[in-house]
């Protein structure tokens, strides 16, 4: 099926990509869409057919597990084993924004990210197109949209030169504001841990927790 770009810039581009789109993703089948950090490629968090799809067209495997998007603040307290207080404070102070939080997955959700080792990444992208189709299909497994080991693009035509006809409906809503992966912060363990520094500086972090910057990083 070959692929359409939509203007979402244009009003009535927007209304025919976001239709488009949730078409799609009910269908099982996986998007384009722009995040504030970098495009993503989405797919619906409980399709497991759909996040295999997503997996295949990045040509990547299991051992890295998809993140999930959400569109507001009271949808992770649904996906998690216990919405903690560090959870709380790191969403109160990052969210919508670049800061994904690594966390203990609820134990009844009928999902298959990957090897998660009974965790989940969730983000709340500060995008407002993503947050309406999120809003509109619920929670969905996200990840950067490019070929593994290629760049991640910050345009929907960058994700079309990867992917092509792989994908059927790209969500064009301009340059992505930050070009740059967000953080991601493991809050299972005893102490919160940055894996990867991004979008959100480890200090701004630190000073968000009470915590020195370089605790937090990785050792």
């Amino acid at each position: 099926m070959p692929s359409t770009i939509h203007n979402c810039l244009d009003p009535e581009g927007r209304e025919k990509g976001l239709k488009a789109a949730v078409e799609a993703l009910r269908a099982g089948q996986c998007v384009v869409l722009p995040t504030d950090t970098v495009y993503g490629i989405g797919a619906d968090a409980f399709n497991n057919d759909a996040v295999a799809r997503l997996l295949a067209t990045k040509r990547r495997g299991p051992d890295m597990p998809v993140p999930v998007l959400v569109g507001s603040w009271m949808t992770i307290q649904g996906l998690v084993r216990e919405f903690s207080e560090t959870a709380k404070t790191l969403v109160e102070a990052f969210w919508p924004g670049g800061l994904s939080i690594v966390v203990p997955e609820a134990p009844s959700l009928p999902w298959n990210l990957g090897d998660t080792r009974g965790t989940v990444l969730v983000r709340m992208p500060n995008q407002p197109l993503a947050i309406e189709l999120l809003r509109e299909v619920g929670p969905m497994a996200v990840s950067s949209a490019n070929i593994s080991g290629s760049p991640a693009p910050v345009t929907a035509a960058g994700a079309k030169q990867q992917f092509g006809d792989a994908v059927s409906v790209y969500l064009d809503g301009g340059e992505s504001e930050v070009g740059q992966a967000s953080t991601i912060i493991d809050i299972s363990g005893p102490q919160p841990v940055i894996l990867r520094e991004g979008a959100i500086p480890a200090e701004r972090i630190g000073e968000v927790l009470g915590l020195d910057a370089e605790q937090l990083r990785r050792t």
